[in-house]
């Protein structure tokens, strides 16, 4: 079978048409795109959009059809997608000496694209968005700003705690809780760029929080919270044991730990966490955890008071970003390459389709060293 027939015959499977009238269909504009998917996969995929090879409409649907159908799969068996398997399997791809890789590939672009991006919240994660009616750019804040009340409310933040912020981005989630919470807090970050834009922005808004460009693996001190937002996906399988340590070692006794991440369905094979196309294009060396490496790693270190699931809500904060990517390109907020701009593109489009399709998740869990006093209820807390 030719690769243009084969490759169709997987599309029908996903009720995807090649050069179809339906918005998630794909318009192909090069032929080699169908030899390239079979041999380089999602890589081959990302790379050829990004080559403007195709166009789809409605990227987001045409993905979310795509994985219900399990096609990843189907195009799978390749020298790409073994390769990012077998380094993360073989290798500490996330060791102290390259910690910071990430950062500079991508944390530390064109700050005026996050900002466009991102909106007012600077917030890098999932908004909550089960109350929030508005959507586009108000209803996005308003999520975002739910979400930090909602991580507030978990950890029980009392005037005058003590708050460490491990991955704290833009730093957002450490002014709300101050100013919100009258609490200390102490945010540290991998990103010469988010560093420079939480203290600038602490520092015009008169709010006490302090800022560190450091890996985790050298804090010192302790702390009666703490909260890491996003950031674990950039930890690594073989580094999981040694950041639940260091957590539990900087953490007081009766203290608290909340630990938001993107997770994936299963720990091996196609889909356990490793995208080849977003491993050499958005976040080199990262990996998500599954269900049963995250309670591998915690369970000699904390008790498992709560574990939410909100993953249906990425979908809708990352169609959020994509409109306020678009606007802010056509606005000139920030410019960028027709290369780059399609990347973003594939980037926010084809991970608002996996969520949809519930390839991947997002997790909030709760852990504590020694277990609450008659037990941790979500909504008791605040």
């Amino acid at each position: 079978m030719q690769a243009r027939e084969l490759v169709e015959k997987l599309a029908r499977e996903a009720d995807i048409r090649i050069n179809g009238d339906r918005p998630w269909d794909i318009q192909v504009h090069n032929d080699e795109l169908y030899a390239r998917v079979l041999k380089q996969g999602t890589l081959g995929l990302g790379e050829a959009y990004m080559d403007g090879w195709w166009d789809c409409e409605e990227m987001d649907a045409m993905f979310c059809r795509a994985l219900r159908a399990r096609l990843e799969r189907a195009v799978s068996r390749n020298v790409p997608f073994w390769l990012t398997e077998a380094a993360h399997t073989l290798f500490n791809l996330q060791s102290r000496a390259r910690a910071f890789m990430v950062a500079r590939a991508h944390y530390d672009a064109d700050p005026a694209l996050f900002r466009a991006m991102l909106g007012p919240t600077m917030q890098y994660s999932c908004g909550r968005w089960e109350d929030v009616e508005r959507t586009g750019a108000a209803g996005l804040d308003e999520a975002q700003r739910a979400k930090m009340d909602m991580i507030c409310r978990k950890l029980a933040l009392e005037s005058g705690m003590s708050v460490l912020d491990i991955g704290c981005g833009w730093g957002t989630l450490a002014l709300h809780m101050a100013e919100e919470y009258h609490v200390h807090v102490t945010g540290i970050t991998v990103s010469r760029e988010q560093l420079a834009f939480a203290q600038d922005r602490a520092a015009s808004e008169g709010v006490d929080v302090e800022y560190r460009l450091m890996d985790y693996r050298s804090l010192q001190g302790a702390w009666d919270r703490v909260v890491s937002v996003g950031m674990f996906e950039h930890v690594g399988r073989r580094n999981y044991g040694t950041f639940m340590d260091v957590v539990r070692n900087v953490l007081k006794p009766g203290g608290l730990f909340l630990l938001h991440s993107i997770g994936s369905n299963r720990a091996l094979g196609v889909g356990a966490g490793a995208d080849p196309w977003l491993t050499r294009y958005i976040f080199p060396n990262g990996i998500l955890p599954s269900p049963s490496t995250l309670v591998d790693a915690l369970e000699h270190d904390f008790i498992l008071e709560d574990w939410q699931n909100f993953g249906v809500d990425y979908d809708r904060t990352l169609m959020a970003w994509y409109e306020n990517f678009e606007r802010g390109f056509h606005e000139g907020a920030f410019s960028c390459m027709e290369r780059e701009r399609r990347k973003y593109h594939y980037y926010l489009l084809s991970c608002a389709g996996a969520f949809r399709a519930r390839s991947i998740q997002l997790w909030q869990l709760v852990l504590s060293p020694e277990g609450m006093p008659g037990g941790y209820c979500r909504r008791r807390q605040g």
